[in-house]
């Protein structure tokens, strides 16, 4: 601590001689995260014993912006000027970022928020997690000025949240025989009662949630409930089967729309929600429904016919508009997933666009609010380093560096409405994160980039310093108790995806004979013959992804040598990528009559767990023009993913 007092004072030295003021981005002087909208720095620094002197000001109405302050260090002290509480709590935050052994040096910092809102997601259902452990992450959230807590309450696998007018959502549905996630999955995904022996699961009670909004509350945090609905609430509907369209449990996840009952029951639930929770938003889910079960039965059909509904995607519609209206008459707003688009949208509600951005930027074009959280950028629940040396995760890899340089406004979005994009939420699901101490590992220090993201101008972001910066802000989080992720023993991407490989194929023209799959073009027909290599995830736009066979013929511009030819493959079950089931490697001198070099076939088991790469490739010795690569679909029926085709 000693060493950064120095290098401030020489610094000041060596820089300020004959300058009163150095107009700079001193945050890397300071390393202060965020960064701060203006830091001005002066020369000198202020000493104090015990605490420092800390004058409060309120600024004039209307000079300041919500959350926003003025920090000034002199010789006499600390001067905060703000225009609400928010914003002299942010420059508290700040001032302690400044604060070593006993000095500050002198500045004068202007500071607001990009964004109003600055969330990170909690999925409290998949495992559960005591008031402490929230407590703690919001003591987190508030050093970097994150203002949202996002609680993912209920989903299929458990309910976490007591409502007297239902008992038998605490009672049964949250707890279930198997203590982790993907063993219930994997099971026949019943659920137990409380006290059962070896039950695992809990829920919050009434008291314990009110304790938790206050703690949130003092830390300038509002807490968001959500309720899922229509889909993700086979833990409800196994508690009460008389919501389903069978009227039978562990039938469905869907509530039946057409049963007047389950409207009851979700109002009432709200109605206890919002007693509980006086946050502007509340969340109502509305993803990845599965309407099929709408479809045959009576009363889903009646409903549609009844409201002039033409398909299930409007009998969602319905059923989200009909709960925001009910919401709205309680004096707030509903906010869901971006599915909730699907069949319209009801008035006054919020999107939160995580299946990239263009539903946010849809919901923006019709005069709504969105957070952007989209999953390449924003979900936490992916490797943030090589998958090999990462405790397990749903799959992929998500950096801090990828997750830093998300930029929320984008270009094509219309700048009339810019005014409706109120932030960003970092997202962690936590199917396979089944420990507090995992779960952080996860959040940290990747929350810090969403949070700068958040706060901080988009020309103040530096990637450069911001590593330099994150590696302190987790040292300190270290030391405070938290479970971080190891900055300094970062691996990093995949060794090839960093260099780039030159081949003869390299530029070369590549013919398809199986279209292109629309989700994973990559670069489009050049992607097997750029020379860029594939990274430790299939969703880094370097691999080329096919629900089918991949058939493609490289012409290499004239008959040569041709002693090599492969293509590396990934596999990853949990998103349903497999190793294709054999390569038939073949060539051509005309581009009609081909020779079949040889067949590879795969020999990785379809159950193998871990992230797997294979290439599938022979040495050869012909003469060719043409070489055509033919990879067969598992029989799984995934997908495929490949990088490359090499000819040397």
């Amino acid at each position: 601590m000693n060493k950064k007092l120095k290098n401030i004072i020489a610094f000041t030295a060596c820089v300020f001689l004959g300058s009163m003021f150095f107009h700079a981005d001193a945050q890397t002087i300071y390393n202060l995260t965020p960064v701060p909208y203006q830091v001005i720095q002066k020369e000198g620094v202020y000493r104090f014993d015990g605490d420092p002197k800390v004058r409060y000001v309120a600024a004039p109405p209307g000079n300041m912006l919500s959350e926003s302050y003025i920090l000034k260090v002199d010789k006499r002290g600390v001067t905060i000027i703000s225009f609400d509480q928010a914003g002299a709590f942010y420059a508290n935050q700040t001032l302690m970022q400044l604060i070593e052994d006993n000095t500050i040096p002198y500045c004068e910092i202007h500071d607001y928020p990009r964004f109003p809102y600055r969330g990170v997601h909690f999925d409290v259902s998949r495992h559960f997690r005591s008031i402490d452990f929230l407590k703690k992450q919001i003591d987190a959230m508030a050093m970097f000025k994150m203002n949202r807590m996002h609680l993912h309450l209920t989903d299929a696998a458990g309910w976490r949240l007591q409502i007297d007018a239902y008992p038998k959502l605490t009672e049964f549905a949250a707890w279930r025989p198997q203590h982790t996630w993907k063993e219930w999955w994997a099971g026949n995904r019943h659920y137990a009662l409380k006290g059962e022996p070896g039950a695992y699961g809990g829920y919050y009670t009434k008291d314990e949630i009110r304790d938790l909004v206050q703690y949130a509350h003092a830390h300038y945090i509002e807490v968001i409930p959500e309720i899922e609905m229509p889909g993700h609430s086979e833990e409800v509907l196994a508690a009460y089967p008389e919501l389903t369209c069978s009227g039978k449990p562990y039938t469905q996840g869907e509530f039946c729309v057409g049963n007047d009952e389950t409207f009851k029951f979700l109002e009432t639930v709200l109605d206890e929600v919002m007693e509980l929770f006086p946050s502007e938003y509340i969340h109502i889910g509305g993803d990845e429904a599965n309407k099929e079960h709408w479809k045959k039965c009576p009363k889903c059909q009646l409903r549609m016919q009844d409201e002039g509904l033409k398909d299930v995607d409007e009998l969602q519609s319905y059923m989200i508009k009909r709960i925001a209206r009910y919401v709205e008459s309680k004096g707030r707003k509903v906010i869901g997933w971006d599915e909730i688009l699907d069949g319209g949208l009801a008035e006054g509600a919020a999107v939160m666009s995580w299946r990239g951005t263009e539903g946010g930027i849809e919901a923006m074009e019709m005069g709504h609010d969105v957070i952007m959280t989209p999953g390449r950028y924003c979900y936490l629940d992916h490797a943030q380093d090589a998958p090999f040396k990462e405790p397990e995760s749903i799959g992929g890899y998500l950096p801090l560096d990828s997750v830093y340089v998300y930029e929320p406004v984008e270009p094509k979005m219309p700048k009339d409405k810019l005014h409706h994009m109120l932030g960003v939420q970092a997202n962690l699901w936590t199917e396979h994160v089944v420990t507090d101490a995992h779960a952080e590992y996860m959040y940290w220090p990747r929350t810090i980039a969403i949070a700068e993201t958040g706060w901080s101008q988009p020309h103040k972001k530096d990637l450069q310093d911001f590593r330099r910066r994150a590696l302190l802000a987790i040292e300190d989080l270290r030391a405070k108790g938290y479970e971080t992720f190891d900055m300094a023993a970062e691996y990093g991407e995949r060794k090839l995806a960093q260099t780039g490989l030159d081949h003869k194929a390299k530029g070369c023209k590549v013919f398809y004979n199986r279209p292109i799959q629309e989700w994973y073009q990559a670069a489009g027909e050049a992607t097997f013959t750029d020379g860029v290599i594939g990274g430790w995830t299939y969703s880094d736009n370097r691999w080329q992804g096919f629900l089918s066979d991949i058939d493609v013929t490289i012409d290499l511009g004239e008959v040569q040598l041709v002693n090599y030819v492969g293509g590396t493959f990934m596999q990853l079950i949990g998103p349903g990528v497999f190793m294709p089931s054999k390569v038939d490697i073949l060539v051509s001198k005309d581009g009609e009559n081909f020779t079949l070099v040889t067949t590879v076939w795969n020999d990785v088991p379809v159950t193998a767990a871990d992230l797997l790469f294979k290439d599938f490739s022979t040495i050869c010795d012909c003469k060719a023009r043409y070489v055509r690569y033919h990879a067969y679909r598992s029989t799984m029926r995934g997908f495929l993913f490949l990088d490359e085709v090499v000819v040397n």
